[in-house]
């Protein structure tokens, strides 16, 4: 057995063997253990979180140079697993369906290739084993612990990529200079009436109807006030009011997820949102609390450190394996924390467990498989870059 061929299994067992115990969220106690224990042995300075369940890893190269990061995520959803597979999670109500577990796998992976060229290398690694992706903010939670300079000096370069069970094609990389991923918000809202028979709506102040007229108008906004030529979305993925037909309540709720890719269209959502449903609430005659919070920023991929990427990419797996988006994507990731203060780069890996990714489950998806036989060639792709970068003169 080569040692690409032994590394490829390895890599593939400690995917599998995170896939069956999915942790959610920033403690993730078995996941970081399994990669300190991954770790063991190679020539790094280790740290963990104090905070979250976080590993910071840095290689030291022989000789002086630039730093260079490279981050996989830890964490999995609150998803019931249904796909077929014989590494199925064993936690009822966690899996990974997003694919961080080969993240981390993969990472692993890009740890253990550099650690073998520590020799030729000119400046220093740090790898970002980060929880909390999902929603938690993990990516800025280890930024305040100090991952930007775990090096002892500031981090001048960092690279990410994330596996696609559809969408991208088995092991292609794809991605696209400027944004790559949209900023995500939150806007939260309390409609607030008086509740009454459902007999008489006259003789009470019912929520539901505006904030349901708030819902179709937030729609109407987006299309009308917005060009098509800068994307934004707003779903509303929560409604809650009342408990009976019969029963007019005091209050309807509901949430909505905003999608953006410019700063300046996320001021603008986040002020004309704010007024459209204060005035619709005014205008039955009712009062509504509206919050609109900002969560993660846009990811902008720098684009000299794109253009590594496809270098890398095309040189290391030919030049039919990278793809350069056409569009940007309206999913978001807190890696664009680390983007907003260091240049780098994020791609995409088409890790679809058939032939055709078109039509199959995706990220997120109780079914959505990931075919692990990609895993060495998403190592392969951070180690080169990083190695590439360090050698880089600037």
């Amino acid at each position: 057995m080569t040692t690409s061929t032994r590394l490829g299994a390895e890599l593939i067992e400690l995917r599998r063997a995170l896939h069956r115990r999915p942790e959610i969220g920033l403690d993730l106690p078995q996941t970081q253990a399994r990669v300190l224990a991954a770790l063991d042995g190679l020539p790094l300075e280790v740290a963990t979180g104090r905070g979250l369940s976080s590993v910071t890893a840095v290689l030291r190269g022989a000789r002086p140079g630039p730093v260079v990061l490279l981050r996989g995520d830890m964490d999995a959803l609150p998803v019931t697993e249904l796909a077929d597979v014989p590494y199925t999670s064993e936690i009822p109500g966690a899996m990974h369906a997003c694919g961080h577990d080969l993240h981390t796998a993969g990472l692993v992976g890009a740890a253990r290739l550099l650690a073998e060229r520590r020799g030729g290398l000119a400046g220093d690694v740090v790898f970002m084993f980060q929880p909390g992706e999902e929603g938690y903010d993990g990516a800025g939670l280890m930024i305040e612990e100090g991952v930007l300079e775990a090096a002892g000096r500031p981090v001048d370069a960092a690279y990410g990529l994330h596996v696609m069970a559809a969408d991208v094609p088995r092991g292609v990389v794809a991605a696209r200079p400027g944004p790559l991923m949209s900023a995500a918000a939150g806007l939260f809202v309390r409609v607030i009436g008086a509740g009454g028979h459902g007999s008489a709506p006259h003789e009470a102040a019912d929520p539901i109807p505006a904030a349901c007229e708030m819902v179709t108008a937030l729609q109407t906004m987006v299309g009308r006030r917005f060009s098509p030529f800068e994307p934004v979305v707003v779903t509303v993925g929560a409604f809650h009011a009342g408990t009976l037909r019969n029963i007019i309540p005091d209050e309807a709720v509901f949430e909505a997820t905003v999608r953006t890719f410019s700063a300046a269209a996320g001021e603008r959502i986040a002020r004309e949102s704010v007024r459209l449903c204060e005035a619709i609430a005014a205008a039955h005659g009712l009062a509504a609390e509206v919050r609109f919070i900002p969560e993660y920023p846009v990811t902008v991929n720098d684009p000299r450190e794109f253009d590594l990427v496809a270098a890398t990419a095309r040189d290391l797996f030919g030049a039919e394996r990278f793809r350069v988006l056409e569009h940007p994507v309206s999913a978001s990731e807190d890696f664009s924390r680390v983007l907003e203060r260091v240049p780098g780069a994020y791609c995409f890996l088409g890790a679809a467990a058939a032939g055709e990714h078109r039509g199959l489950p995706g990220n997120h998806s109780p079914r959505a498989r990931f075919d692990d036989g990609v895993l060495l060639d998403g190592a392969a792709l951070l180690a080169e870059l990083a190695a590439r970068r360090l050698a880089r003169p600037d």
